[in-house]
């Protein structure tokens, strides 16, 4: 009862404010057998080798990888968390248009991982750089390899998330 002693009104439909998810994607294992749920895989095992080999080369230049590791974690996390809400189908609980997030999510981290793959790019081309205090290179040998497979990686992945941006792009507004 309320203070003015009538009765108290029914509670509104949530339904009427959240309307029912929308997605195109499967559920469950059957993503993994989707162009999609493939690039989301590849995208985590190339990131995963970013982070590695970056972190292998015990980062000489902190102010360019160290964007480039958090880059490449950040991504294979939440493109981790993004395939376990669609393996363990959270997608029916929480009501969002999935399309457009899957869109959202790949072009925003295509367009981070880009700059990423670029600011490694420019890492790897400093080999023959030599430091003005002394005549050390500022990557070794075994360094600048490693950048090398990095940079090679790193384009992989951006390539990876340009794909799946396309085909959630397509999903979405078609």
């Amino acid at each position: 009862m309320s203070v003015r002693g009538g009765s108290m009104p029914p509670p509104p439909n949530p339904a009427a404010y959240f309307p029912a998810p929308r997605i195109t994607l499967p559920v469950g294992l059957d993503i993994l057998r989707t162009y999609s749920g493939a690039f989301i895989c590849l995208e985590i095992l190339f990131g995963a080798l970013v982070w590695i080999l970056i972190a292998a080369t015990r980062v000489p230049l902190p102010l360019l990888q160290g964007w480039v590791m958090f880059v490449s974690v950040t991504a294979c996390f939440f493109s981790i968390l993004f395939l376990g809400v669609f393996l363990f189908s959270y997608t029916h609980r929480i009501a969002v248009d999935w399309n457009q997030m899957d869109f959202l999510f790949h072009a925003a981290t295509f367009v981070f991982y880009f700059g990423a793959f670029l600011l490694q790019a420019a890492t790897t081309s400093l080999h023959n750089y030599r430091l003005p205090s002394n005549a050390t290179t500022l990557l070794s040998d075994q360094n600048y390899n490693i950048s090398i497979a990095a940079s090679i990686f790193a384009f992989a992945t951006t390539l990876c998330y340009g794909c799946s941006t396309a085909l959630a792009l397509r999903r979405w507004k078609l």
